[in-house]
């Protein structure tokens, strides 16, 4: 398969050429509903807007909202006019803010009013003091050098804000054919997107993206989804992670695809969208996956028009993988593996693929995409059914961190291979496993055991509804394990009762020394579990214990 060379403005018109009337995307909760030819026009008028208020191919735009039809509107007009979009994470509070901000060198800051409850104003003005006597458009901030101009979403008025409308107006100083000069000069190796990872270990770093990598990975993700002009995809991931705005937007919009939007994500109202609007797809984290399957209306909702999807950003446990085919009907549903760093689909599964290997594994390499398994103490390739680190080499490689080259040349290593942290092992077929995290493996008494594997088979046991395992000290076998459980409504579990369920089906050194039963784990905001925070708490408990 060919790399494609266009940037992402090239691809939403040539989309909007192809299919002018087909829709691009819906927001059920506002009402609104934009063809293709109407996305075109909407994002050639923001892109005129983003240069008329001063910013050059190149400069940095953060963007810190919810899934927002602002949000969608700047991914693909800073596509058209060479800003770089940098995405914010939405639960980001003023340290982290003021961090990125700096980091990222941003010279404009679009944001949302508020997000469950934080006041992104409020947090705004704690981070930028100056913005109450500021100048709209000429803000000067003592901590952040770089930032210029802030712009909110809505028209409500705060100082030294633009409103979007105020905003917009900028378009009416740029001619289309000074926005088609900028266009142009376009070169799909730009940088597009910063995004910055979510920290798990030290300081988020930034991850620069080209045109070539999301646009490319994005194609891939909707073939494999056999997304076409007739689908409608339902998008409740969030759009600043690589799920919501490559596997998302991007794969929607390379198959003129019609987008169906949410601003957050809610069980309920995500089963309601996939019912009214008739969708073929649904994308989901694993957890947003079971939140829907366990809802107490779940019943009541009709999902039989889905066909596939994207189940993605954690481990996927093998029973939620069968319940999402056997009763929500996503028969073609694809697991997709990667990270931000590789743009970040890196195998995945086909619709094709037996289904065995669709709940066990998470597919394989994608066209164009080299992968090995390596030893990660020698860096020698491991043979087949030997688990190692995953490596990965092609178009999908970042261009590196921004402003860190030492942790770029810690990543990617002189041959090109990004080392992606995670255990992998490849069975006889070429299908790939992943286990785990390298620093998530416990060793109890010299024994390797991958968390993963355990957590499957808890999963079995018909009172769990989620379970995640993770190793705390010990002073006897060095690690142990210690599982954490949420239980389906109206189930009663002991711990005693789980560890006697495993008796005599899994190892005994897997069994969990500890059993610890909760509402919700940590998460991020794009839906992932946070092990180390997991890891944390359960040494202190462990170590009470």
């Amino acid at each position: 398969m060919a790399i494609v060379r266009q940037t992402v403005g090239e691809v939403l018109r040539d989309q909007a050429a192809k299919h002018p009337e087909t829709e691009a995307y819906v927001y059920p909760e506002h009402g609104i509903r934009k063809t293709y030819k109407e996305f075109d026009e909407e994002t050639d008028r923001l892109a005129r807007a983003f240069m008329g208020i001063g910013i050059e191919k190149g400069e940095h735009v953060a963007i810190w909202s919810d899934n927002k039809r602002e949000w969608l509107l700047s991914q693909f007009a800073t596509g058209k006019m060479g800003g770089v979009l940098v995405t914010v994470n939405t639960n980001y509070q003023a340290a982290e803010l003021e961090y990125l901000l700096k980091q990222s060198d941003a010279t404009t800051l679009i944001l949302g009013e508020e997000f469950k409850g934080t006041n992104y104003i409020d947090v705004l003005n704690e981070v930028v003091p100056e913005l109450a006597s500021a100048e709209k458009g000429a803000v000067s901030s003592g901590k952040l050098p770089h930032l210029k101009r802030v712009i909110v979403m809505s028209d409500n008025s705060y100082p030294g804000i633009y409103t979007w409308s105020e905003f917009e107006a900028f378009a009416e100083q740029v001619t289309e054919e000074v926005l088609e000069e900028r266009y142009r000069s376009m070169d799909p190796d730009d940088v597009i997107n910063i995004q910055y990872t979510s920290g798990t270990t030290g300081f988020p770093k930034g991850v620069m993206l080209t045109h070539i990598n999301v646009v490319n990975n994005g194609q891939r993700n909707g073939d494999y989804m056999r997304l076409t002009e007739h689908d409608r995809l339902c998008i409740p991931v969030p759009f600043f992670h690589c799920f919501g705005c490559v596997l998302g937007t991007m794969a929607a919009v390379t198959h003129s695809t019609t987008m169906v939007l949410t601003e957050q994500f809610e069980p309920k109202k995500v089963l309601q969208m996939v019912q009214d609007e008739k969708c073929t797809g649904l994308h989901g984290v694993p957890t947003m996956f079971i939140a829907e399957l366990n809802h107490p209306e779940y019943e009541s909702f009709d999902t039989s028009t889905l066909r596939t999807g994207i189940m993605a950003g954690s481990p996927c446990p093998i029973e939620v993988m069968k319940k999402v085919i056997n009763d929500m009907g996503a028969t073609e549903i694809t697991i997709a593996y990667g990270q931000t760093e590789s743009s970040p689909v890196i195998t995945q599964t086909t619709a094709d693929d037996p289904i065995e290997k669709r709940v066990s594994t998470v597919g394989k390499p994608h066209p164009d995409v080299e992968v090995k398994i390596i030893d990660p103490a020698s860096g020698e390739e491991v043979p087949a059914g030997t688990p190692g680190e995953l490596c990965t080499r092609g178009y999908l490689i970042m261009k590196g961190y921004y402003k860190n080259e030492e942790a770029t040349r810690e990543a990617i290593d002189p041959d090109g291979w990004l080392h992606t942290g995670d255990i992998a092992v490849e069975d006889e077929d070429g299908y790939i496993a992943v286990t785990g995290r390298i620093k998530d493996m416990v060793i109890r008494g010299g024994e390797n055991i991958y968390p993963r594997e355990v957590e499957e088979f808890l999963y079995q046991h018909p009172a769990v509804q989620d379970v995640q395992v993770v190793g705390v000290p010990d002073e006897k076998y060095g690690e142990e394990l210690m599982a954490w459980v949420i239980l389906k409504n109206g189930e009663e579990l002991t711990s005693e009762e789980l560890k006697d369920y495993c008796r005599g089906k899994i190892s005994h050194h897997k069994i969990p020394k500890y059993v610890e039963f909760t509402d919700e784990y940590p998460m991020t905001a794009s839906g992932k579990i946070q092990k180390f925070k997991l890891r944390e708490q359960s040494a202190e408990l462990a170590g009470n214990s």
